[in-house]
């Protein structure tokens, strides 16, 4: 259930708002017929949820569609107009530059980047929120970008793991994992990846394929007489939505339902 300050919600009031194909109504619906009670204070919360986890799938659906390489860290490459390229394979945003252009380049010049899949989650969020939030709030929320792994987030995005959920939802970070991976190839010891809403999977180095489809890849990199399947975790990675909401209402205040 979809609980707004306090009271249930009926979903049929904000529900038409969206296209019927739309995956922001599967998310309503997911949420709405759900044991587990969905609590926001206001009806922005939820509509900033369902907004950036749209632009979650369309920003992944675009790095797929670029030409964004995979690489291992220690053969990463990044535009160096934008990005310093750390000796760890990170890429540290050039002092000079301003973020959500450099995180634009990524999309706009992707053969001139490479790296593993858990940085292009990383990149997909900061892409989903630079569709969303007004330039000045973007670059003053994220000076000091870092893209590598989880380990070296900002924690403005506020990206915490969640276990054993009832509901998993489009826009999701799920994970693949790989226990029986061939130690040649450690880069493919799990697979990050979007949840598109429709069955299938974003993986930056896999593309985009049903759970089947990625762990069928997965399990063509697993060591000699390996016996484990690769398998998809009860795992989900998802931003703060409701701070990223809050912060993006006191910028915009005008945007607000009353």
């Amino acid at each position: 259930m979809i609980i707004i300050s306090g009271s249930v919600i009926d979903i049929n009031s904000i529900i038409g708002q969206y296209p019927e194909a739309g995956v922001e109504r599967k998310i309503i619906n997911i949420l709405s017929s759900s044991n587990i009670a969905y609590e926001y204070n206001s009806v922005n919360q939820l509509k900033f949820e369902l907004n950036l986890r749209k632009s979650i799938i369309a920003n992944a659906k675009k790095l797929h569609n670029s030409k964004f390489s995979f690489r291992t860290f220690r053969d990463s490459k990044c535009n160096p107009n934008y990005w310093h390229r750390t000796n760890e394979g990170g890429f540290m945003l050039n002092t000079w530059v301003k973020p959500s252009n450099a995180i634009k380049d990524i999309y706009m010049n992707s053969s001139e980047y490479g790296t593993e899949c858990a940085t292009a989650i990383v990149i997909v969020y900061y892409g989903a929120l630079v569709d969303i939030f007004p330039e000045q709030v973007f670059n003053s929320l994220f000076s000091g970008i870092y893209l590598m792994d989880w380990q070296h987030l900002d924690s403005d995005l506020g990206i915490s793991m969640y276990r054993n959920l009832v509901d998993y939802l489009p826009g999701d970070c799920r994970y693949f994992n790989n226990p029986d991976v061939n130690p040649l190839t450690p880069e493919w010891q799990g697979e990050n990846a979007i949840d598109l809403g429709d069955g299938t999977y974003y993986g930056h180095g896999i593309g985009i394929k049903t759970a089947e489809g990625i762990i069928n890849a997965l399990n063509r990199n697993r060591k000699s007489g390996a016996e484990i399947s690769a398998y998809l975790t009860d795992t989900a990675n998802r931003p703060n939505f409701k701070y990223l909401a809050n912060i993006y209402y006191s910028f915009s205040p005008r945007l607000i339902v009353s």
